[in-house]
């Protein structure tokens, strides 16, 4: 394990828990790069969070992480619920109500024609 790799291993070591799909690792010249697609913004955040405390604002050029959320983007029908969205995507109506805070202030109040993060199940 090169030293580069071994300075980011927390990094690693969280995406790997946060069950982050298609994790790649890779070191090109003296850059580190990791990879892959994080079940939701909270998981990704918290891999963001371990970067930000080995590497304080950001400011070594050493290693670029590149997680995106996945999921897929839906929207919302006249008499449409979260849970009945929910249930058609396999995932519990809380986990897209969090994935859509910024937009959802109420969870029994969705307008149609918003377009939900649907994180993955």
């Amino acid at each position: 394990m090169s030293a580069i790799q071994t300075k980011y291993q927390q990094v690693i070591d969280m995406a790997r828990n946060a069950g982050v799909k298609d994790l790649t690792v890779r070191e090109e010249g003296n850059i580190l790069y990791i990879d892959g697609t994080a079940p939701d913004e909270q998981s990704k955040q918290r891999i963001y969070d371990v970067y930000n405390t080995l590497n304080p604002g950001f400011k070594s050029a050493d290693a670029i992480i590149n997680i995106k959320t996945g999921g897929k983007e839906y929207e919302v029908k006249p008499g449409d619920t979260l849970s009945k969205i929910g249930q058609q995507h396999g995932v519990d109506w809380k986990t897209i109500y969090e994935a859509n805070k910024d937009k959802i202030k109420d969870p029994d109040m969705i307008q149609a024609g918003w377009k939900l993060k649907i994180p993955q199940a």
